[in-house]
């Protein structure tokens, strides 16, 4: 997992072996036998990468998931990917336990279902929406005060 996790971190940031080596202080060398599978960098040398990819040090050595054949890259800090689901015949979708849990969801909750036609649809509780929206009209309201 960690060979494949560090080779497409690697790449989709555009580094070379040699910018990562330096960047976390080995060499070159070192680094392509990670991405080979030949050894595995120590704890320490985990650490750093966890922070130069911008991931979890627990999803960089760990994550391992596919959306259909697609291989998915690491989860960024505070980003998650819980998963499929599947939309059933009334339109209806399962929001994965581990998503409700970390979100606190729970039935009865009002949610706000928000899109972007280029991007998808997003999820938030109505609760935290209208603070946002309270928030930016308190914003408003006080600059054209000032």
């Amino acid at each position: 997992m960690i060979k494949e996790n560090i080779l497409m971190l690697r790449n989709v940031n555009g580094y070379s072996q040699e910018a990562v080596a330096e960047k976390i202080g080995i060499s070159r060398q070192a680094y392509a036998k990670w991405e080979k599978g030949e050894t595995v960098p120590d704890v320490e040398r985990c650490q750093k990468l966890a922070e130069l990819y911008g991931v979890t040090l627990d999803s960089l050595v760990n994550f391992s998931d596919k959306v259909g054949t697609t291989t998915l890259l690491p989860e960024p800090k505070g980003k998650h990917i819980f998963g499929t689901t599947r939309i059933n015949d009334r339109g209806q979708i399962v929001i994965p336990k581990k998503a409700r849990d970390l979100f606190d969801i729970t039935p009865d909750d009002a949610l706000i279902i928000l899109g972007d036609e280029e991007e998808g649809i997003a999820i938030i509780k109505a609760d935290k929406f209208e603070k946002r929206l309270n928030d930016a009209w308190n914003r408003v309201k006080r600059e054209i005060e000032e």
